[in-house]
């Protein structure tokens, strides 16, 4: 009776993932075609997911203690290895989008591994023991007021990408494929701005709660020009170079012209993506949960869906393509609107 009850529950929960891997991975905009790589790669990924989770939790801590570098070790150590590992598992071992998957889950575990050890064996004030685990109340929902809009903020980069391949794949695999690398491209520009943002951060922080207006706002001007002008310039030199950055990924006609043109337009409003930022970190660290969510639900969510719905029906494939940098612009001017809105810090 037991063996009948765990042999019906295994079957109940096996069903149960397999639909939702279907669902899922339709959502994110897979055919036919593509259907078997995608569901290799997603079983890795999902088993390993725990790992990937893990890692982003020791390489802020010690971020916290002022250990930047040993960070930024741990993390580039695990996907330098990531780097190595992916083309002997796709290629030597024959493991295609499996290979690929595990490769990455592989990365993560010897990042999860030093990240670990970094905080044990240098942090000060912080540890990853759970007998040292107790927070107040109250700053447990402090940190739910900053960390929500950051983990919206990446849940709505997710749907984004899902929604765009859905959108893309009537268009064939070819613009998928393209649309994948120039996202790749764009992401290693928008991942530099996150970081200046976020280093912007504490500082933004510390002079709000000292009610020093003046140099806050000096702060905000600074954060401002700084991420606007290493967005344009870096976008002027991705747009330049674009067709021969999409060839080093695939050599195909088709691709590296559509590619070229779907990084050009994506890394268009990157000035825009650290206007946003520099409002959206500053909120954070003002402690203004509403605000701060408005916009992290806004670039790649509320407002992306409207743009690629509209732009859609009005210009076909290139309205898809341009949904992203409307969305940032229009994204952009509501997070000025909101600025200008706020009630000024006394000194």
């Amino acid at each position: 009776m037991l063996f009948l009850c765990i042999h019906s529950l295994w079957h109940c929960c096996h069903d149960f993932y397999v639909y939702s891997k279907r669902s899922h991975i339709k959502f994110l905009g897979v055919n036919k075609e593509t259907w078997l790589y995608a569901s290799q790669y997603y079983n890795i990924i999902v088993l390993g997911s725990t790992f990937i989770i893990l890692s982003l939790t020791p390489s802020n801590l010690i971020r916290t203690e002022g250990l930047a570098t040993l960070s930024m070790v741990g993390t580039v150590l695990g996907s330098i290895l990531n780097i190595i590992l992916d083309p002997i598992f796709i290629f030597s071992f024959h493991m295609g989008a499996q290979g690929a998957a595990l490769a990455s889950v592989i990365g993560y575990i010897l990042s999860d591994f030093l990240l670990i050890y970094f905080t044990r064996a240098k942090a000060n004030r912080l540890s990853v023991s759970f007998k040292d685990c107790h927070i107040e109340r109250k700053k447990f929902l402090d940190i739910f007021t900053i960390g929500i809009p950051a983990s919206i903020t990446n849940l709505m980069s997710s749907i984004g990408v899902a929604l765009t391949n859905r959108y893309l794949v009537v268009f064939g695999n070819e613009n998928v494929a393209a649309m994948g690398i120039a996202l790749k491209v764009n992401m290693i520009l928008l991942l530099i701005i996150v970081g200046f943002a976020f280093g912007a951060q504490p500082l933004l922080g510390f002079n709000y709660g000292a009610k020093n207006t003046e140099r806050l706002r000096a702060f905000i001007k600074f954060d401002i020009f700084i991420e606007v002008t290493f967005a344009l310039i870096t976008a002027i030199i991705l747009s330049v170079f674009a067709p021969y950055i999409i060839q080093s990924f695939m050599n195909d006609a088709q691709i590296i012209q559509t590619g070229s043109l779907m990084l050009r337009l994506l890394v268009l409003s990157s000035p825009c993506v650290g206007i946003i930022l520099v409002f959206t970190t500053l909120f954070q660290s003002e402690g203004k949960a509403l605000p701060a969510l408005i916009l992290s639900i806004s670039r790649q969510g509320v407002i992306y869906v409207i743009c690629i719905v509209i732009l859609s029906k009005l210009f076909t494939f290139h309205g898809i393509l341009i949904s992203q940098a409307t969305a940032d612009v229009v994204t952009a001017i509501i997070a000025i609107l909101i600025y200008s809105k706020q009630k000024t810090v006394t000194r």
